[in-house]
């Protein structure tokens, strides 16, 4: 349990919530059900090991955050996640109720374990060891299988490392959902792509061969997408992203739209995941308040080459 103040909100509930779930509970030392309700959530913290985080705030001491979040009686309790309040209660609950209203709220010990071994992968993958990094990410599903991140993660190590029957079989899932996540659609058309250059025959031609073609006829959209696709299995993304340009500045709605879909899939492969932790935002503070000068205008290399070819794309469409 600790005691928050507008100085420590935002760091410990505002960017502690990007991990794991904060419990604020308002209070004041004259209030009698507060005093009551105190000791159940202090134990509550204790018997639910780290799944979720408990803070106080004095109400009255603390008047510029409570009336921040329309607090009108005391006690008072917001759950807040990734920033945001998530659900909350009034009144001093028996130990019953408050455990229903966590546990509808906070991750299960399956999914904790599981957020573990995603974390563990991603350190492997830094260090270079994809072999542990992938069996990591398996464990991972296979304590929770709702996992996206980590099902997104394995089916992407998995093609890279040239696993593909795996891969399609560990992504069927992920494509059944409905909607579709962009994601996993990103990793079907690159899916597709490595199978292409492994099973079609045009995936052993040099370059040359299918610019041979296409010189002869600008519009041979299927050489052209065959083209990128295989360049794309190759992680030469931006000549792919070349190529597909070349059919959508032709006939954009051609095969219904594969060559935008293929270019919008390679987009959201090269998007780097919002870290975790609630990094500042480029050119704002911590609390979001916007910075200006050339520092806050600078973008590394990666980002402004998303940004360039998001241009390209929207005038191509446009």
């Amino acid at each position: 349990m600790i005691d928050v103040t507008v100085e420590n909100f935002e760091a410990e509930v505002l960017q502690a919530s990007t991990q794991i779930p904060v419990l604020v509970d308002f209070w004041a030392p004259w209030c009698g059900p507060c005093k009551s309700l105190g000791p159940v959530l202090e134990k509550l913290e204790a018997d639910y090991g780290g799944r979720f985080k408990l803070v106080k705030i004095n109400s009255d001491d603390e008047q510029q955050i409570s009336q921040a979040f329309g607090i009108r009686s005391i006690p008072t309790c917001v759950l807040i996640k990734d920033g945001k309040p998530a659900d909350g209660f009034m009144g001093a609950l028996p130990e019953g109720k408050v455990r229903e209203f966590l546990d509808k709220h906070l991750p299960s010990a399956d999914e904790l374990i599981a957020e573990e071994d995603l974390s563990e992968a991603e350190q492997l993958l830094a260090q270079g060891d994809t072999s542990s990094a992938l069996a990591k990410l398996q464990e991972a599903l296979a304590v929770n299988p709702a996992n996206d991140e980590a099902r997104f993660d394995y089916v992407k190590l998995l093609i890279a490392m040239g696993e593909l029957e795996i891969a399609q079989a560990a992504l069927a899932p992920a494509l059944a959902q409905i909607p579709l996540q962009l994601r996993f659609d990103a990793l079907h058309h690159w899916l597709q792509a490595m199978v292409f250059a492994t099973t079609d025959e045009r995936g052993q031609w040099e370059l040359a061969q299918f610019d041979a073609l296409i010189d002869k006829n600008k519009r041979d959209f299927d050489t052209r997408l065959a083209k990128a696709r295989l360049l794309m299995a190759a992680g030469q993304w931006t000549q792919a992203m070349d190529e597909l340009l070349e059919i959508i500045m032709r006939d954009k709605a051609w095969s219904d739209q594969a060559a935008r879909k293929h270019f919008v899939a390679i987009l959201e492969l090269l998007t780097p995941p919002k870290a975790k932790g609630d990094a500042p935002v480029p050119g704002k503070s911590a609390g979001g308040i916007e910075l200006t000068g050339k520092a806050a205008a600078i973008e590394d290399p990666h980002a402004e080459m998303l940004s360039r070819y998001r241009r390209k794309l929207s005038m191509a469409l446009n």
